[in-house]
């Protein structure tokens, strides 16, 4: 039909691949499915928010296998996967990520690199579609609404686009055309202006709470775009990031209401407009992550989970818990995941300073459930030992149990598919990172951050500290472990690509070409005119 037929040659230009195997909109005909106002927004709007989340590897922000999370997560000093025996070696894969070895693994960055442009030509046939059929039925208020928000969605992605794959290819329409791959810093302008015009005609509503913007794109998740756009200025307006040398944030300008900024003032603006629209730190840090967080109003842009209305699954705290761990709880493991010993120690973990989030983010030592020990097979009890961590732990004694594991999600002991299908909402954008981002913002423009670091420290009961960049980059360890930000921090802070934690250096990464991944080879084969980022 020709609406499924526009969809594959729209996404198939944009991605440079041949054929889609996603199935558009339904089997609807093109006149049902833009056959009243309501359809037009359902098959054009409300069909996006199907892909932020994922049931397959490499499909969603977050919650599955070998996608964005992973890649920004594994390839830090944050979180490992080590071999377990014969657990976890997949080919070398996830040692090989923690290594900053992927060359070799085209496959899931391909992937993923699909998964983020199907999201974007989506996006681009929505909008001509609003075109074409929103002026006979939406007020010209009503059209410019539904349009900034795929727009709006539009950037997100191609923010993630730019944030992982450099320079990458842009277009702005499902017309069959040659893309142009611009530099980055001409995407990221884009990507910050398209949010900045967006913004405006984007719901005020807070999206994370149930009602008919639940899970909805909303000014909040604009606005945290923003400011963590301006946050990162030095690094996407860098058009060569092997040379050593970056532009200076306090150099870079944007205008906002009326005003010329520098990127650390924009920052901080953008911060405020967030922290006007009602957000707030809860009282309680787990609330925004337990089984109803619905009702926090820390979390500003989530993806909504429900066992008996979604398929979007969540395989982080059953990939990290131990078999014997999964069982006692109700559900499946697979014994994977875990902070890595870097991680514990900056949480203090076995001192007297130990933080109060370490418990709250990571089981470790005997493990309990409902008050009693659990035992693995044979009977001995189940003992994580966060410092034992190796990147091949194959043979070693604590093989199966090296390791403090995920508990930043509280277990939903109803969940379907073993596990993974919970009701706890998955936490993208969080108001505690707002009040971060400020605080780094003010050091890196010559202003004191300590004001709004202690607001997250005193909210979890920890000891005040002087803000500097070496104290906020560990706080926001502490804050916002296994969230997803640990690689795009350590790229700002210029610590990704050097020795870490067990990691070596590559021999040739001190260039820091680590710090974008390389365009897959199989996109590059189909569209010769893509070219390779530097040094891969």
């Amino acid at each position: 039909m020709k609406t499924k037929a526009i969809i594959i040659m729209a996404v198939a230009a944009l991605t440079t691949v041949s054929c889609l195997d996603e199935e558009p909109k339904s089997q609807l005909t093109e006149e049902q499915a833009f056959e009243n106002s309501t359809a037009l927004y359902k098959n054009t709007v409300a069909t996006l928010y199907n892909y932020i989340g994922g049931s397959s590897d490499s499909q969603g922000l977050q919650g599955t296998y070998r996608g964005v999370y992973d890649f920004n997560t594994f390839t830090t000093d944050e979180a490992i996967i080590p071999t377990r025996g014969g657990d976890w070696y997949d080919g070398g894969f996830w040692q090989d990520l923690y290594l900053h070895k992927w060359r070799t693994y085209d496959e899931a960055l391909y992937a993923t690199w699909l998964y983020l442009y199907k999201v974007v030509g989506q996006c681009n046939f929505s909008l001509d579609n609003l075109d074409e059929y929103g002026k006979t039925m939406l007020s010209e208020r009503e059209l410019a609404v539904s349009k900034a928000e795929v727009r709006a969605i539009r950037a997100m992605f191609y923010y993630y686009l730019m944030d992982m794959f450099g320079r990458i290819p842009l277009s702005l329409t499902s017309e069959l055309k040659q893309i142009e791959q611009p530099e980055r810093s001409v995407t990221y302008r884009l990507v910050f202006s398209e949010l900045q015009e967006c913004a405006p005609y984007l719901s005020e509503k807070m999206s994370q709470h149930d009602g008919y913007y639940y899970g909805k794109f909303t000014q909040g998740a604009a606005y945290f775009l923003l400011a963590k756009l301006a946050l990162n200025a030095e690094v996407y307006a860098d058009d060569d990031w092997t040379d050593g040398v970056r532009p200076d944030g306090k150099d870079i300008y944007f205008e906002v209401d009326g005003k010329k900024l520098n990127a650390w003032e924009t920052t901080l603006a953008y911060c405020r407009k967030v922290e006007a629209l009602g957000y707030k730190l809860e009282a309680d840090y787990t609330t925004n992550f337990c089984i109803t967080n619905e009702k926090s109003a820390e979390n500003i842009f989530t993806i909504p989970m429900d066992k008996t209305l979604y398929t979007t699954i969540f395989k982080n705290l059953f990939r990290s818990r131990h078999y014997s761990h999964g069982s006692a709880v109700g559900t499946l493991s697979e014994n994977g995941s875990c902070a890595t010993v870097s991680t514990v120690r900056t949480f203090g973990y076995g001192t007297p300073d130990e933080d109060a989030r370490f418990r709250l983010s990571f089981f470790a030592d005997t493990v309990y459930v409902d008050g009693k020990v659990v035992t693995m097979q044979g009977g001995d009890p189940l003992v994580y030992m966060p410092l034992e961590v190796k990147l091949d732990l194959t043979g070693s004694t604590y093989e199966k149990t090296a390791g403090a594991r995920m508990n930043k999600y509280e277990i939903d002991r109803t969940a379907y598919s073993d596990g993974q299908l919970q009701s706890n909402d998955i936490v993208l954008f969080r108001y505690a990172d707002v009040v971060l981002m400020e605080a780094e913002a003010k050091v890196r423009n010559g202003e004191d951050g300590t004001q709004e670091l202690n607001l997250i420290r005193r909210r979890v009961g920890m000891p005040e500290r002087k803000a500097t960049l070496s104290t906020i980059l560990d706080e926001r360890l502490l804050e916002l472990a296994w969230e997803g930000w640990r690689r795009q921090d350590l790229i700002r802070f210029g610590l990704f690509h050097k020795a870490y934690d067990q990691r070596p250096a590559l021999s040739d990464e001190s260039n820091g070409y680590t710090t974008v991944f390389p365009i897959p080879s199989r996109a590059i084969s189909l569209n010769g005119n893509l070219k390779q980022n530097p040094k891969y």
